[in-house]
């Protein structure tokens, strides 16, 4: 979780509250140029003083890319200065040289992707460098020859830095990668990339040693294997055969001496006990990793599930609340390696239908799991009896079991539900994260970072049995260094401006940053409150299309926006209306929400609207979860007002 005390580094000195003052009640910062609600603000350079008065220079040197708010723009004696304050309620600080300061319009930053299947990340002085790679018929050429060179001499001409080898945890080692400006463009290899002009500052660690090298840093690796497990009617089979094959990998634990190195855990679901009360549980943890102490102890706590006795009201299960369960109510923090696995013969039940328990769709939960750095498999057991439900319930399980860290894709099918082959599955896996614990345990170097970054392709020939020792190694890799990156305390690059692709040079579909739009509570709660009436819009216009828009039209009245202009707008994108707030509008994604106008709309037919209507639901959701986390609130400057306050956002969760 994100603290606090993680941000002391960017927060400007204590002794300078002294000098704080209010202004007069309702004064509000400078407005962005052409903007009605987005106020202007400055992130801080190194040697960078703020000042009493404008044109002085005896004041406090500010940490590197503080973050401020715009108050007045002065010049005194031909020099431009800015006065600035932690929040927007009005409280400033003091005045900084305009030469010291650059301009934030977007709040966004950054977050490292782990580097396990890609290069490390190059910060460049000049653009030019990265259109030079990018315009290249063959990329290597430019970048193999960079890449040697900084691995023999340490720097390179135009490389202001790299990233560093260890994946860096932003959730216990908190960094500000602020988006300067940015725009999209094709490389000659035929992918969109954004090439990004970005800042970069980490926390010093005080009395920091130099990390330690060689292979017994992954002396203490070990893992945990959660299976969540369908136990409705005809899971019985599955069900014993998971248990089975639990038990043999820990036998083979406990000759291997790793039985403090590996744990095995169990979560079962089944759906809605409001529904259909002789289901007993919705999700039940029988087995915690954590209180496991051999295979007779997993094999006694789990002896009590068996499949329930009476079906559910849907065909379709409630398998997010039990991959929830195991999220969010197993404590992960004392492994490195996290897995769950996901065994079902049903569709999950969406989070907007009134039975399911989380209210959350599988974008959401993967979102969730990788905060934890878990890795979902899912093993789809294609029954007959589940025919009609195998397309969507593929899609649902696809999604859910992409792993963002590595780009792989986690899910695996068993046709007609065959026994054996289902348990040549699980068998494989389990003794597949054996072995790479085993490996690490034994002292093997963690593979997977810049040094050893792999051709992950899957190709034709490649069989399900190949592709899931591929990924589970992948993976492992990818483990390995997050936990070696947290042992380490691994940190982002200390201060500088640079530039930068969100994709690896070379393979070019691969992602190195993650974007976060960093929303204030009053966003957030405008951001909710927006689209809930979009949502009641939309679902009246899904009885009479054309009552969305009108809605929308009184909605944005009553939100200030001029009427009359509104009334000249006939096919308006939503926008337009002014419903949802500017910084949306500011973001370098597409949103379909955003671009929606009233043609369209009507140009739907049901299952579009209905589609359309259940994905806000669940965004709507999940911003009511974000608000609740209080412990991923982060102030961006001390003494700023709890409500300026910013919670990182995936970009994938705006509307």
């Amino acid at each position: 979780m994100i603290k606090n005390a993680w941000l002391r580094w960017m927060l400007p000195a204590c002794a300078l509250l002294s000098s704080a003052h209010v202004l007069a009640e309702g004064s509000k910062p400078l407005l962005q140029e052409g903007k009605k609600t987005l106020y202007q603000r400055v992130l801080t350079t190194p040697g960078c003083k703020i000042e009493v008065k404008a044109g002085e220079n005896a004041g406090a040197i500010q940490p590197a890319f503080s973050s401020f708010y715009v108050y007045q723009r002065a010049n005194v004696n031909g020099q431009p200065w800015v006065q600035v304050g932690p929040d927007s309620f009005g409280k400033t600080i003091g005045w900084l040289p305009k030469s010291c300061v650059v301009d934030w319009k977007m709040q966004l930053t950054l977050a490292f992707t782990n580097p396990a299947n890609r290069d490390r990340l190059l910060f460049f002085k000049e653009r030019k460098s990265l259109d030079d790679i990018f315009a290249a018929a063959d990329p290597v050429s430019i970048v193999a020859p960079l890449r040697a060179k900084l691995k023999r001499d340490g720097q390179v001409d135009g490389v202001v830095a790299q990233e560093p080898q260890y994946f860096v945890d932003l959730q216990k080692h908190f960094y500000l990668l602020p988006i300067l400006s940015g725009e999209e463009e094709m490389t000659e290899s035929g992918f969109y990339t954004r090439i990004l002009n970005v800042a970069s500052v980490s926390e010093p660690e005080k009395n920091a040693q130099p990390a330690p090298q060689g292979v017994n840093q992954l002396k203490g690796f070990n893992a945990a294997v959660v299976f969540v497990i369908d136990s409705t009617v005809s899971m019985g089979p599955y069900i014993d055969r998971t248990k089975q094959a639990v038990n043999k990998i820990y036998d083979k634990i406990k000759q291997e001496h790793l039985g403090d190195q590996v744990k095995f855990g169990l979560v079962s679901f089944r759906s809605s006990t409001k529904a259909v009360p002789g289901l007993e549980f919705t999700s039940k943890i029988f087995a915690d990793p954590n209180q496991v102490k051999n295979g007779q102890d997993f094999l006694d706590k789990v002896s009590g599930l068996g499949e329930a006795k009476v079906s559910s009201q849907l065909f379709d299960e409630d398998a997010y609340s039990g991959v929830m369960s195991a999220i969010d109510h197993i404590d992960w923090n004392g492994f490195g390696a996290r897995y769950i696995v996901l065994v079902t013969d049903a569709g999950a039940i969406d989070g907007s239908n009134k039975l399911s328990s989380t209210g959350l769709d599988a974008k959401q939960i993967r979102l969730e799991a990788g905060n934890k750095g878990i890795a979902i498999y899912t093993l789809h057991l294609k029954t007959p009896e589940g025919k009609k439900d195998h397309a969507k319930a593929e899609a649902q399980y696809r999604d859910l079991s992409h792993f963002d860290s590595t780009q792989s894709d986690l899910y695996e099918s068993v046709n007609a539900g065959d026994l054996n082959a289902f348990g040549k599955q699980v068998d494989l896996l389990s003794n597949a994260i054996t072995q790479q614990v085993k490996a690490a345990y034994m002292g093997d170097a963690a593979v997977g970072s810049a040094l050893y970054a792999k051709d992950s392709t899957t190709t034709a020939s490649t069989t399900p049995d190949q592709k899931l020792l591929t990924d589970t190694a992948l993976i492992g890799n990818a483990m390995q260094l997050a936990y070696l990156g947290r042992k380490n305390g691994t940190q982002a690059p200390l201060v500088f401006k640079a530039w930068i692709s969100d994709r690896d040079l070379i393979k070019q579909n691969i992602p190195t940053t993650d974007v976060r739009v960093l929303l204030t509570k009053g966003q957030l709660s405008d951001l909710s409150d927006a689209v809930s009436q979009i949502l009641k819009a939309a679902n009246e216009g899904m009885i009479s299309p054309e009552k969305m828009f009108e809605r929308l039209r009184t909605v944005a009245a009553t939100m200030g926006t001029d009427p009359n202009q509104l009334k000249q707008k006939d096919n308006a994108k939503i926008n337009d209306l002014g419903v949802l707030g500017e910084y949306l509008s500011e973001l370098p994604y597409h949103s379909d929400v955003l671009n929606l106008d009233e043609e369209t709309w009507k140009s739907w037919d049901g299952l579009s609207q209905e589609k359309f209507i259940r994905t806000l639901t669940v965004k709507l959701r999940h911003y009511q979860k974000y608000n609740a986390d209080v412990d991923r609130w982060v102030s961006l400057a001390q003494g700023s007002d709890p409500r300026d306050r910013v919670y990182p956002i995936p970009l994938e969760m705006m509307p």
